[in-house]
């Protein structure tokens, strides 16, 4: 991926000099019914290494967003502040160009069909960190996006855990990587601007059971692929030198590394299908591919017709 020439977005606050010391243990997923067996529990925890929503927020029933049932603590404010504006070091850097060009791709989509759009912040921090309104931030969790407070939080070690830990990744083509997941959790974002994780959460919490939520998170998760994948599209005709090859590769590399059917497998042994909350290894490329190869939100409807 070449990214010499992106614009560089100054809209990342720079915790990475904190050592996450400071902010208080940390705290368990809400739990609703008769809770997670300790199977599942292990298998999330592979799931928050992987990127997404934060797990606590709709794995668990979206009660932080709607305020019922069990919710982790919030942090409104941090004990230090971080750096605002572009980071100068080459893997902030690139991030915040990842970031410029994503921002840029989506307000012109949004434009042409009469919207405003406003970008997501970067919340780049090592170790943990002050979430929000999301709670603590925490390498373990992987890169995710908080819905209230409209930013995506990332421990750029998770890039290496990638490569090194997934397989997901090598060489160069994890710069490509990068940028996937980094277009994947604005993929929530954009979802998070056109209702559709507001939706979500009310057809969750009115689910008969676990199995009828995860589906509907699958759906979520899968949209964001998609939607990521549009982006790609969009960049590549922007800037015709921007993929190189290998590229989408890594990306396809990439989602069948963090499949939940893979994770699944890695963790116990065996695949539950009713437990998946992102999408399996085949269903992530699909999508990914799906808003790549057409290039528009439109081609990314993961929830069928009608059914939102």
């Amino acid at each position: 991926m070449r990214y010499d020439d992106f614009r560089r977005s100054d809209d990342i606050e720079d915790r990475r000099g904190d050592d996450g010391g400071g902010m208080g243990g940390g705290f368990g997923m809400p739990m609703g019914g008769g809770g997670l067996g300790i199977g599942t529990i292990i298998v999330l925890g592979l799931v928050g290494y992987a990127f997404g929503i934060d797990p606590r927020i709709l794995i668990g029933g979206a009660e932080i967003l709607t305020g019922g049932g069990s919710q982790a603590p919030s942090y409104q404010t941090d004990r230090r502040s971080g750096k605002t504006g572009a980071p100068t070091d080459e893997m902030g850097s690139m991030i915040s160009g990842i970031l410029g060009e994503i921002d840029d791709r989506w307000s012109e989509i949004f434009k042409a069909s009469g919207q405003s759009y406003s970008g997501p912040r970067i919340v780049l921090f090592r170790n943990a960190t002050n979430g929000g309104r999301c709670g603590m931030a925490q390498s373990a969790m992987g890169p995710f996006y908080c819905p209230p407070d409209r930013q995506i939080f990332l421990d750029t070690g998770f890039f290496r855990q990638v490569e090194t830990r997934f397989h997901g990744c090598s060489g160069n083509a994890c710069k490509f990587t990068a940028a996937y997941i980094i277009a994947h959790e604005a993929g929530h974002h954009i979802q998070n601007l056109l209702g559709i994780l507001p939706r979500v959460t009310r057809l969750q919490q009115q689910a008969g059971n676990k199995a009828e939520a995860n589906a509907l998170q699958v759906k979520v998760e899968l949209q964001a692929d998609c939607l990521s994948g549009v982006w790609v599209n969009r960049e590549a005709k922007k800037r015709p030198g921007f993929l190189e090859a290998g590229d989408i590769d890594a990306a396809l590399t990439t989602a069948t590394a963090i499949g939940d059917d893979t994770l699944q497998r890695q963790a116990t042994g065996r695949v539950v299908p009713d437990s998946f909350t992102h999408g399996s290894a085949a269903q992530r490329k699909q999508w990914f591919m799906t808003g790549y190869q057409q290039g528009t939100v439109q081609a990314c409807n993961t929830f069928g017709s009608g059914a939102m």
